[in-house]
């Protein structure tokens, strides 16, 4: 997907604005009683998916379409190598995509693993938004 310079600041607003509702919807499962932990890793692991899809599109740089975030990640490296970490650290949320969205699988994630992709999610976005311009982050 390839974006035209006009409409870069627009769009990548708008995968910004999605990242932050899968992080509101994230917080608000874990709120749940009990609490939603599939839910929560599925929404941290988009989260994370939208935020570096975000970057990529600020930079102009085409993508396909995927839920792998090692590959994503990996576009986002070569532009900023600093980000590195923060990949490495969300790769594994990759599997929450689909891991405990259907029948026959597990049935929920471990606190601790919930809590790590949060972490990670968090320390994702925040790592994206401070390497785009003010004007996007609306």
């Amino acid at each position: 997907m390839s974006i035209p310079d006009e409409n870069r600041i627009s769009e990548t607003s708008a995968w910004l604005q999605r990242t932050s509702q899968d992080m509101r919807a994230a917080a608000h499962g874990l709120r749940a009683e009990p609490p939603l932990l599939d839910d929560v890793v599925f929404h941290c692991q988009q989260a994370c998916e939208k935020a570096l899809l975000a970057f990529l599109i600020w930079h102009g740089i085409p993508f396909r379409e995927t839920h792998d975030l090692s590959e994503i990640g990996a576009q986002c490296i070569e532009i900023d190598p600093s980000l590195e970490p923060f990949v490495q650290r969300v790769t594994p949320l990759s599997e929450y995509v689909s891991l405990y969205r259907y029948p026959g699988g597990p049935e929920e994630p471990s606190p601790e693993d919930t809590s790590e992709a949060l972490n990670a999610t968090h320390s994702l976005s925040q790592a994206i938004l401070d390497r785009l311009p003010e004007e996007i982050k609306g």
